[in-house]
């Protein structure tokens, strides 16, 4: 099985999950994104910012390919990139982190260690960039398939809560002790990821 992972970028921007290319969630303010998905623009607007933060700070996300057909993603930028992290009441992410947007893998090819390996990857890329941990809004009452991970799957993975909330706990993960996760951390890792959306299949290559 030959996996890489690729930077995101607006080439490769089709391989992830439909309704991921043209979700605007994280990427505007609560107004500007209703707005967008209104009027139809939300897939453009979504291309703007990826090509805006690329220019302005770099890699912003990586994708997942086995044997060439993507098989996952993951999204993080600091929040000063991310309008709706001011949106929550546990914001203000830390200064020394970067936020976690969100993540997903295929349930096919979970528990094979590809998000123990996708998390290291982006964990290694911010160490080099001098960050020290990343942080999430978990959503405690998570019940299905949405941009928000599960607080619970977080917490699974090593976040630590940082500031509670019963709906939208903000969460924290030392980068470096990503680096050194045995396999007994892939299942929970596996769930988490897996748990963003539940689609049957990307588009192939």
């Amino acid at each position: 099985m030959g996996r890489r992972l690729v930077p995101l970028t607006l080439d490769n921007l089709e391989d992830l999950p439909q309704r991921c290319r043209s979700c605007v969630f994280w990427e505007l303010d609560p107004v500007s994104g209703e707005a967008a998905v209104k009027a139809g623009t939300a897939a453009l607007e979504k291309e703007a910012w990826i090509s805006a933060v690329l220019l302005d700070w770099g890699s912003c996300g990586r994708v997942v390919y086995v044997d060439d057909v993507p098989v996952g993603f993951v999204l993080y930028a600091p929040p000063a990139y991310v309008p709706r992290s001011t949106a929550f009441p546990t914001s203000p992410v830390s200064s020394d982190a970067v936020q976690l947007m969100t993540a997903f893998i295929l349930p096919g090819y979970q528990g094979q260690g590809l998000g123990r390996v996708m998390v290291q990857t982006v964990a290694k890329d911010l160490l080099r960039r001098g960050f020290k941990a990343i942080e999430a809004f978990g959503d405690s009452r998570w019940k299905e398939p949405a941009c928000l991970l599960p607080a619970d799957h977080l917490t699974a993975v090593g976040f630590k809560t940082v500031r509670s909330h019963p709906a939208h706990p903000r969460l924290r993960l030392e980068l470096r002790t990503t680096l050194s996760w045995k396999e007994d951390v892939e299942l929970a890792l596996d769930r988490l990821l897996g748990a963003v959306q539940k689609e049957p299949a990307l588009r192939p290559l």
